[in-house]
Order: structure tokens, then C-alpha cells, then sequence
């Protein structure tokens, strides 16, 4: 058996065509959807992920901007950029890229984001929101996720079992309640997890967060399973340099019922929920 590829590409073209639509309808009632994108420092892949976000908005018709700061900015001074974006009224959204230089308090400055234009989902009262079933925003990676699993027709996922490796914030924790909230079974792994080989074969739909290349093997997926390949790893130039998911694609492809590719898959998704959670963003406003 081979695996049916979950184009993250082409699903992320058919819902930017469908965001495009919505934004024109609110640009004709002089509304026109506005995300402010902050970068903190040099990071080179931070620099191509804020510019893949900022051409991204230009396709739909949203406004953007794009505030670059060095370094060395302190936090008062991006504490205080923040709070200038969160009472301009031409800005819907914000986002501000992390990873954040080390000596600037990351949990106080996504706290700082109003909560109204939060659309990472990071913020404490947005995460609580979607505890409680009632989401404002939803972190984008997971959201996309979700999204990519309807796309294939699982949409009401009682009597599945899913299995999220991984804990993170951003990612493990909030997929975990997206799941839950679709009637799935959840099962969250990370590395204090015994047997983990075990847990993942149990799995319907297996989702791999957990940042480490080809982690997930073949004997680790049950046959037929949904895998959602959140990682994006750049191997070594030993090894090609090329970037890898957190699953053993080649060898996975020959054993699950759906995989998604890296690049191609999780990727092109969690950009295009940006997109949405700044229309509904400039919507609700």
C-alpha cells in the first residue's frame, strides 16, 4: 500500500482563493484586513518565514507591515511598538516572530499582544478560549492541521484514536484540544512517554511535532493511519542539506492510509490560518 499525499500546496491555494473573495467583500465596505508582522534580530529562517508572511497578504489584498528591529532592541522598546499596534485601527492582527533574542521575556511579550488581534493564538486568554471549546484564535500550525484532515472527509473523528507527539504550546498542546473538540480520542506523547513505539501504532491519525528528522519509522504507524508531519528539519551537508519532517517519509509512504509531505504539506497550511485568523480578526472588528 501506498499512501495518499495530503498536498498542503494545493488546499492552501483553494482556501487563499476563498480568503481573497471574503477580503475584496470587506475592502468594498472599506474595510481592508491588516497584519503587522515584528522581527526581532538576524535569524535567517525567521527572515524568509516574515517575508513568505508579508507576500502571502499582498496575494489575498491585505495590508501588512513589517516592522524589522535589530538585535539589540530592548524589551521596553518592542513592549512598547506592541502597544502601539494594538491601538491602530488599520491593524487587525499582529504577529511577532519567534524566536525572540534571549534577553527579551518571550511569555511577556506575546501577553503584551491584545488579545483581540492575537492571530498566532498564543495569548493566554485565546489559549483558555480553546480549552473551553469557545476559540477565538487558533495557534496556525494545528488549525491547518485540522483543516487538512477535513479536506480528506474526517470531520466528526468519533471513535478515532489520535496520537499528538509532542507537548509544545504552539503546536502538541493546542492540536491535542482541536482534536478533542472533533470527538477524537487523544493521546499526547512526548519524551518522558513509555513505549512510545506502542502508543504511536494505536493511533488513527498520528501527528508528529516534535522537531527531530525521520523520527517517526515505519513499525512505528499503524496501517492505514493518517500521519501529519509537523516538523521541518534541515538535515546536515553530509546528508544532502535537504529539509526533512519529523517522519520517515519514504518509508512511512509504504504503510499509512495519508501522509504529508515536506515540504509541501503542514507548511503552506500554517501560513494560509494566518491569513484566515486576520480576516476574522478585521471581521470581528
Amino acid at each position: 500500500m501506498t499512501a495518499i499525499r495530503i498536498d498542503g500546496n494545493a488546499l492552501a491555494a483553494k482556501v487563499r482563493d476563498r480568503i481573497a473573495v471574503e477580503v475584496a467583500a470587506l475592502k468594498a465596505r472599506g474595510v481592508t484586513p491588516g497584519l503587522a508582522v515584528v522581527l526581532v534580530g538576524e535569524d535567517p529562517a525567521s527572515q524568509v518565514y516574515v517575508r513568505n508572511k508579508v507576500a502571502a497578504c499582498a496575494k489575498v489584498g491585505m495590508h501588512s507591515v513589517m516592522h524589522k528591529l535589530p538585535a539589540a532592541t530592548t524589551e521596553a522598546e518592542l513592549l512598547a511598538l506592541i502597544d502601539s499596534l494594538n491601538h491602530d485601527a488599520a491593524i487587525h492582527g499582529i504577529l511577532v516572530q519567534l524566536p525572540l533574542p534571549k534577553h527579551i521575556a518571550e511569555k511577556k511579550v506575546l501577553e503584551a499582544v491584545a488579545a483581540h488581534k492575537d492571530v498566532d493564538g498564543f495569548h493566554a486568554e485565546n489559549v483558555g478560549a480553546l480549552m473551553i471549546g469557545e476559540p477565538r484564535f487558533v495557534s496556525c500550525t494545528p488549525a491547518g492541521c485540522m483543516e487538512m484532515l477535513r479536506d480528506i472527509g474526517m470531520t466528526d473523528l468519533r471513535g478515532k484514536h489520535a496520537v499528538v507527539v509532542g507537548r509544545s504550546n504552539i503546536v502538541g498542546k493546542p492540536m491535542a484540544m482541536l482534536l478533542l473538540h472533533a470527538n477524537a480520542t487523544v493521546t499526547i506523547c512526548h519524551s518522558g512517554t513509555k513505549d512510545l513505539d506502542a502508543q504511536c501504532r494505536q493511533a488513527d491519525i498520528l501527528v508528529a511535532a516534535v522537531g527531530r528528522p525521520r523520527f517517526i519509522k515505519a513499525d512505528m504507524v499503524k496501517p492505514g493511519a493518517v500521519v501529519i508531519d509537523v516538523g521541518i528539519n534541515r538535515l546536515p551537508e553530509s546528508e544532502g542539506g535537504k529539509l526533512v519532517g519529523d517522519v520517515d517519509f519514504d518509508a512511512v509512504n509504504e504503510v499509512a492510509g495519508y501522509l504529508t509531505p515536506v515540504p509541501g504539506g503542514v507548511g503552506p497550511m500554517t501560513i494560509t490560518m494566518l491569513l484566515q485568523n486576520t480576516l476574522v480578526a478585521a471581521n470581528r472588528a
